[in-house]
């Protein structure tokens, strides 16, 4: 079970380590451009029923902890559907994942591709992750 430190609040807020990553993901970029909003959730079934609302705003402190101490790993499906709310006039409201979409998505994670050879005059990679696999890169001279 994560948590969330947030303001001045003696009251931390608990969140399931899995959904707490997912959420930090779409409150850092929230806060990176400097916007305000809001995070709602659903009070978990160990805690009295209800909901809750908080008002993110950059200037107020945050501190995210998770029990785990590797990091999750995370669904595309569940961030953009966070992303989404994240952009509606409602908020971000912490929904459950979608099964369909992290079984997309992990099938999609342990797809094999083969590219063959192909050959690149100009190519430009930010991130590469290769495993298992030979690679081997040449370059051509151009005469």
């Amino acid at each position: 079970m994560g948590t969330i430190y947030y303001g001045g609040s003696e009251t931390p807020i608990h969140i399931e380590d899995r959904a707490l990553a997912h959420l930090k993901v779409i409150i850092a970029t929230k806060l990176r451009r400097n916007e305000s909003f809001t995070v709602s959730w659903r009070h978990p079934d160990d805690q009295p029923r209800g909901r809750s609302t908080i008002w993110v705003h950059p200037a107020i402190p945050l501190r995210f902890v998770f029990d785990d101490p590797e990091p999750a790993e995370l669904s595309r499906s569940w961030i953009e559907s966070l992303a989404n709310s994240a952009n509606s006039s409602g908020g971000i409201m912490l929904v459950p994942e979608h099964l369909e979409g992290a079984e997309a998505d992990a099938a999609e994670a342990d797809r094999d591709v083969s590219l063959g050879t192909v050959e690149v005059e100009n190519l430009q990679i930010d991130s590469l992750t290769v495993v298992d696999a030979d690679v081997t890169a040449r370059t051509r001279e151009t005469v």
